[in-house]
């Protein structure tokens, strides 16, 4: 499946901005598990990061599609996204319904899923460097395949039939230069 050719003029962003927006949202959702992980270990008592480990994954699997399906299915756009003017539609240019958000959030998982198997089978789950080294690997090949596609669209973009745009604002209306003039005292 490929992506619909560019209709109403919303250009397909460059991949700088895509790799910007992404480094953008994750200075955001630092925030937004630091909270959920606060939350999780509040409410179950959790005394030591380990005790509860498996839980707390899968609630902060949980709260990260919330938050992603919410903001693509309510715009298109999560904070990152809107700073840098980016919107996810669907193929022929439409809003994403909350299904193909859902759909989209679990395909994107494929940025990190080989890099994540292969530290798990390279038993390299000690060590933070080849870890990190992995993960830059995986999403650098990920980008990879972005180039290859003719539109420049990422794997999951691909299989969920989405896209994303450049959106930028419309431009803003100019104020008149004509001097402000103050009235004459009486």
């Amino acid at each position: 499946m490929t992506s619909a050719p560019v209709a109403g003029g919303d250009a397909p962003p460059g991949l700088m901005r895509r790799l910007a927006s992404f480094i953008y949202e994750g200075v955001v959702l630092f925030g937004v598990v630091f909270v959920a992980g606060w939350l999780y270990s509040t409410l179950t008592q959790q005394r030591n990061a380990l005790v509860g480990q498996h839980g707390l994954q899968a609630f902060l699997f949980l709260v990260l599609g919330i938050y992603f399906i919410w903001f693509w299915s309510r715009g298109g756009q999560t904070v990152a996204m809107r700073a840098w003017h980016l919107r996810v539609v669907d193929a022929q240019g439409r809003p994403i319904t909350q299904a193909r958000a859902a759909l989209r959030y679990l395909a994107s998982w494929l940025w990190f899923l080989p890099a994540l198997a292969s530290v798990h089978l390279l038993d390299l789950d000690h060590s933070t460097g080849a870890i990190f080294g992995t993960m830059l690997a995986g999403i650098a090949g990920y980008l990879l395949l972005a180039r290859i596609h003719p539109q420049r669209q990422f794997l999951h973009d691909v299989i969920c039939g989405t896209r994303l745009i450049t959106q930028l604002p419309p431009p803003r209306a100019r104020k008149s230069a004509e001097p402000v003039t103050q009235p004459a005292d009486s």
